[in-house]
């Protein structure tokens, strides 16, 4: 009986662990966009009022979310309850300015990744 509830912690511990570290990464993730955003010229307003907050709430979380605003205008926001507690807002050209700094994060990342995946030096001569 011992050893089952030593393998029953030990997983329990590693859930825990590996729940921690989805956690970390998805609060890096956030934080990156998060920059991007304000960097492509979205306003980020933080939520001070119970309203504010109640509101920001129930938004869609940590997703970039389209909706028609005033006039019909097209605006995007990001909600980010749990770690900045604030909205990040903005038009149609700040969209636009967002998808071209993400499309270079990424291929920034893939390129990394490629370079770091292979190492020709590790092969030696192949040709």
């Amino acid at each position: 009986m011992k050893t089952n509830y030593q393998t029953l912690v030990i997983a329990g511990l590693a859930f825990v662990i590996g729940l921690s570290g989805c956690a970390q990464i998805e609060e890096s993730n956030a934080k990156s966009t998060e920059q991007a955003l304000a960097a492509s010229g979205f306003r980020m307003k933080v939520a001070e009022t119970a309203r504010q907050k109640a509101k920001l709430a129930g938004l869609p979380q940590r997703t970039l979310t389209r909706t028609v605003g005033p006039k019909g205008k097209i605006r995007f926001f990001w909600a980010d309850a749990a770690d900045c507690n604030c909205l990040y807002a903005g038009g149609e050209a700040a969209y636009d300015r967002y998808q071209k700094i993400s499309v270079k994060e990424q291929i920034a990342e893939e390129n990394a990744m490629d370079a770091d995946m292979m190492d020709w030096d590790a092969w030696g001569p192949l040709w």
